[in-house]
């Protein structure tokens, strides 16, 4: 899982951050901001819209541009909603999905996988990107 871990994370550099907090002390405000300050760009979901991490940010998946094309797509919400996110990364052309430490959905993941996008299970972006660094060395 790691080396799909570091795979996604050399290869995609769109992410769409779903349940993205305004509250830098929240993990998912966190991880975005660690995504954006490692060269990624951070596309904020949130059902409040607006503005966040000095980028708009979009209601849903569904709503960011057809021209903006998001490769990853990070679940940051319960487990119980993870696979309604899956299907809109599914929707939208997406080519990967990350489930977030403590997120589970193995229905969703099966079909993420059977839709052809990568799928990353119990890890997290900003422990992996040191990671990665310390590999390249």
């Amino acid at each position: 899982m790691e080396e799909l871990a570091h795979g996604v994370l050399r290869a995609c550099q769109t992410w769409a951050v779903v349940g993205c907090s305004p509250d830098p002390a929240r993990d998912s405000h966190r991880v975005a901001r660690t995504l954006q300050r490692n060269g990624y760009e951070v596309i904020p979901i949130h059902p409040a819209g607006g503005e966040m991490l000095g980028t708009r940010c979009y209601r849903s998946l569904l709503d960011v541009p057809p021209a903006i094309p998001v490769e990853v797509v990070d679940i940051f919400r319960r487990s119980q909603d993870a696979g309604r996110h899956v299907d809109e990364a599914i929707a939208i052309g997406a080519q990967a999905v990350w489930f977030q430490l403590g997120v589970r959905d193995d229905l969703a993941a099966r079909r993420a996988r059977r839709a052809g996008l990568m799928v990353v299970e119990r890890r997290c972006p900003a422990i992996e990107l040191p990671r990665l660094r310390a590999l390249v060395r």
